[in-house]
């Protein structure tokens, strides 16, 4: 498996997912976040929310969780870039499967894997002084009673911080936008837009939200990620997955899909 570093042997792939707005991304082999990848480009998606999260600002060896950090691409950027101590927490890949991706990324000393489920995490309150999640939240967060659950693992002023693919408006009604119709699928029921999700926190009493956003121009990152890992990836589920998306969001076009990027401070 590749170093996360970057990489000479790949330039066209290299070049084509190399994007002037993710510059710290740019950095990790284009090769290794393929073969990696579990959806949207998780390196871009976490360095957007890192300047609202205010990643930047927590001191060397502050603590931080990656809920459903998947294979722990985004641990070890948080890791790397920022110098924090983090927990990836998954519950589809196993920790020892983690663990040596993170140890061939230099970074054992800084980010501990562990198996968890995101409604029995086995940590006590105040733990940490950051909650990251990179395209996983949705699967859980849209309980009413979650957030309130897990900001008791923050430290008092702490933040959370996620990014989820969204809705630019909420459907009016009980049926998706027409022209997804062909691609909906009843999971695509937790994406929800930024104001939605500025509701959702707010009325939970747990945070106080500070930004909820849409992504300029993220379907089009998506679409090109697609397209990528539809050519690039050797695993035929995800190409088949990446294929199926991409045509989605060419029939899209930005109307109604893309990111959404939600922060808050624990009360």
């Amino acid at each position: 498996m590749p170093d996360p570093a970057p990489s000479t042997s790949a330039a066209p792939l290299t070049e084509r997912v190399t994007l002037p707005r993710y510059p710290r991304s740019a950095g990790y082999d284009a090769r290794w976040t393929v073969e990696n990848q579990m959806g949207p480009h998780a390196l871009w998606l976490l360095e957007w929310l890192a300047p609202a999260l205010g990643l930047d600002t927590l001191p060397p060896g502050a603590r931080v969780l990656d809920l459903g950090c998947g294979r722990a691409m985004t641990s070890v950027f948080l890791a790397r870039e920022y110098g924090v101590q983090v927990t990836a927490a998954d519950l589809w890949i196993r920790p020892e499967e983690n663990a040596a991706r993170i140890a061939e990324a230099g970074v054992a000393d800084l980010v501990l894997p562990v198996h968890a489920e995101a409604h029995d995490l086995p940590f006590g309150e105040g733990t940490f002084d950051a909650v990251v999640s990179v395209d996983a939240y949705q699967y859980f967060g849209t309980d009413d009673l979650y957030l309130p659950s897990l900001t008791r693992l923050l430290k008092p002023g702490g933040r959370i911080g996620v990014v989820v693919p969204a809705l630019r408006e909420e459907p009016a009604g009980a049926e998706p936008p027409e022209h997804l119709a062909p691609w909906w699928e009843p999971d695509f029921w937790c994406f929800h837009s930024p104001a939605w999700w500025r509701r959702h926190w707010t009325r939970s009493g747990a945070v106080e939200v500070e930004t909820a956003d849409w992504l300029t121009d993220g379907w089009r990152e998506w679409l090109l990620w697609s397209e990528v890992v539809e050519a690039e990836s050797g695993d035929e589920w995800h190409v088949r997955a990446a294929g199926r998306s991409a045509r989605m969001l060419r029939a899209d076009r930005g109307r109604s899909l893309g990111f959404a990027r939600v922060v808050g401070r624990r009360r």
